[in-house]
């Protein structure tokens, strides 16, 4: 009995040998790749310095880097919406920058921008709408028209001058741009109970969901790689970017009863009219208080 247990054990010992050797054997030889031969993921270095507005991210923290590495790697290789962002940026940031200054916002603001509608007109989940996100009350509250028939919450220029108010207004209660920011994402009373609950007055040293948690890295990593394109591997023609048409503006205080009707008097169709007036929502403009409307018409 007791020699057939010493067989057994040695035969398991000589099994267990020959099978880490073979596995160092193995882990030793080259590995062939599953991908092309040239495909390689690299790791996005962190710049040095970094900024919101004019204030410093503290990269000497070992939470910040890791965040901040996670929202630079998610910008840089999701390489589609990377260039997509690039090329609506050249169509909607020469009507943006201009704007953010005449209302004295940061020109980093214009990033912000990006990260809440991709510059696109797609609503979010929650009603969200337009290129800076409202609510349907936050416009209404800041005195944008939102209703089934006008929702000028598609109005760049006008949702630019509420998003500036807006930020302005929150940095003035919480104290940094940065703060603004995030309250811009979770509302100021939020930032303001969690200000106070944590007892800290920095964003970087607070702990909240993570949406909010992530957002102000995500246009902190959008302003890099959008500003710094090249180095982190878009490479495109000035004609491949996209451009936003030549127009010019009318203004009436009547109603419009067919919108196609409309814009086939200025030599247009109906799609080019809607395409450059977003806020317009219905196939006619009701404007039963006489309000003055500026209708934008594109030059071809």
């Amino acid at each position: 009995m007791n020699k057939s247990i010493r067989f057994l054990s040695l035969t398991t010992i000589v099994f267990v040998a020959v099978l880490f050797t073979n596995t160092i054997s193995q882990s030793n030889e080259p590995q062939i790749k599953n991908v092309a031969e040239s495909y390689e993921i690299k790791a996005v270095k962190i710049p040095s310095y970094m900024e919101l507005a004019g204030e410093r991210v503290p990269l000497e923290r070992a939470d910040i880097k890791e965040r901040m590495d996670r929202e630079l790697l998610v910008n840089t290789y999701w390489q589609s919406n990377g260039l997509l962002l690039i090329k609506r940026a050249n169509k909607f940031f020469p009507i943006i920058e201009p704007l953010l200054e005449k209302y004295g916002l940061p020109d980093d603001f214009k990033y912000l921008c990006v990260a809440e509608s991709a510059l696109i007109n797609i609503p979010s989940s929650k009603g969200a709408a337009g290129y800076w996100h409202f609510m349907p009350a936050t416009g209404r509250e800041y005195g944008l028209e939102v209703n089934r028939n006008v929702d000028e919450r598609y109005n760049l220029e006008k949702s630019t001058r509420v998003a500036a108010e807006y930020l302005k207004k929150a940095k003035e209660k919480l104290g940094s741009w940065t703060l603004a920011a995030a309250a811009y994402n979770a509302g100021n009373g939020r930032i303001s109970q969690r200000m106070k609950q944590q007892q800290v007055d920095d964003y970087y040293d607070l702990l909240l969901n993570t949406e909010t948690g992530r957002y102000v890295f995500r246009i902190l990593a959008l302003k890099e790689v959008m500003s710094n394109p090249k180095k982190y591997g878009f490479v495109y023609d000035q004609d491949d970017l996209y451009t936003h048409p030549t127009t010019y503006d009318v203004k009436l205080d009547t109603a419009i009863t067919n919108i196609a009707n409309f814009a086939k008097h200025y030599g247009i169709t109906y799609k080019d009219l809607k395409l450059v007036n977003p806020w317009l929502r219905e196939t006619k403009l009701n404007n039963k208080s006489r309000k003055e409307y500026t209708i934008k018409i594109p030059i071809h």
